[in-house]
């Protein structure tokens, strides 16, 4: 179901790719009367649901993981205030996610998660002290430019800018905060990749499962009635396993470096798109696409060779 730790670590974001490339299409081909808040609840549940067993057999076969530190009353509190900010994060970019690719449209939004890296770099510059250099700035500007005249449909207007493309870009953000300080637990911790997905999406169904009681007047019934739904049950297996895959991946690799292996996804989900959901791809949807993989591959570069001279 997942990689083992010894398998090369590359083959992971690429599997990642993969996933993330078709976890828009199920999210837009489930029924049009399930609205996006109960459809996150129910693949949050699902994922909980899937990831309770892998946890089971992982602690039966001796890996204690976090569970067998011994933690200070400190540690304890700020593992579990980690856990809370990061679940709701994940939570609420869940929400987020179903809605922008839902108004958005699947291409687009996919389009618009590529800024992943970008808020990846941010925070690891600004927490982990990672200054960039003017190559890289000039590659981010270009890639903002891209995203920015896709996002007001080539007209370059501000009057233009979609708001649900802006929505699509709270993904990436709140994915890239919570990311980064997942990939510094697990390189500091004994936490296992199944114990966060568990952890994370225990708490992201709890989240969404009180804010869906606020929200909709008769909200958990809707959202126990999307727990039956096949698309709920298939894109919460799906989002499992690139969660498992992209665990095992920030766990030896930088979170940007991860992020932009998996760049290339947002042109599996245009291809899908047409014969799945019926949708046209415009040319400036492929011309966008290229421009932001070629940014983030540059910046990818520029960074393996800092990392390579620093190493020296």
């Amino acid at each position: 179901m997942f990689p083992p730790l010894s398998a090369p670590v590359s083959r992971c974001p690429l599997v990642s790719l993969a996933l993330l490339g078709i976890m828009p299409i199920i999210s837009n081909l489930r029924p049009a009367v399930l609205g996006a808040l109960p459809f996150a609840f129910a693949l949050s549940v699902w994922q909980l649901i899937f990831a309770l067993p892998c946890f089971a057999v992982e602690y039966s076969r001796g890996t204690r993981g976090i569970f067998a530190d011994v933690l200070s009353p400190r540690q304890r509190r700020r593992m579990a205030g980690l856990a809370l900010f990061t679940g709701g994060l994940f939570g609420l970019s869940t929400y987020l996610y179903v809605l922008g690719v839902e108004q958005a449209g699947a291409a687009n939004a996919a389009i618009a998660i590529q800024a992943y890296p970008l808020f990846a770099i941010l925070w690891e510059s600004l927490f982990l002290k990672r200054r960039k250099t003017t190559t890289e700035l000039t590659l981010t500007f270009l890639l903002l430019g891209a995203l920015y005249y896709l996002g007001t449909d080539g007209t370059l207007r501000m009057s233009g800018l979609s708001p649900w493309f802006l929505l699509a870009l709270g993904v990436p953000f709140l994915w890239s905060i919570a990311h980064v300080i997942i990939k510094e637990e697990l390189s500091t911790t004994t936490i296992t990749p199944i114990q966060v997905t568990l952890i994370r999406v225990a708490i992201s169904s709890v989240f969404l499962a009180g804010v869906l009681g606020v929200a909709l007047p008769s909200g958990m019934a809707l959202g126990f009635a999307a727990l039956i739904q096949p698309m709920a049950v298939l894109m919460g297996l799906v989002y499992f396993l690139e969660l498992i895959v992209w665990f095992y991946a920030v766990r030896h690799i930088d979170v940007s470096l991860a992020s932009s292996i998996t760049t290339p996804w947002p042109a599996l989900t245009l291809a899908l798109s047409v014969p799945l959901l019926g949708d046209r791809i415009e040319p400036r949807q492929i011309a966008v696409l290229v421009v932001v993989v070629a940014c983030i591959y540059g910046l990818t570069l520029v960074g393996l060779r800092r990392a390579r001279q620093v190493n020296v």
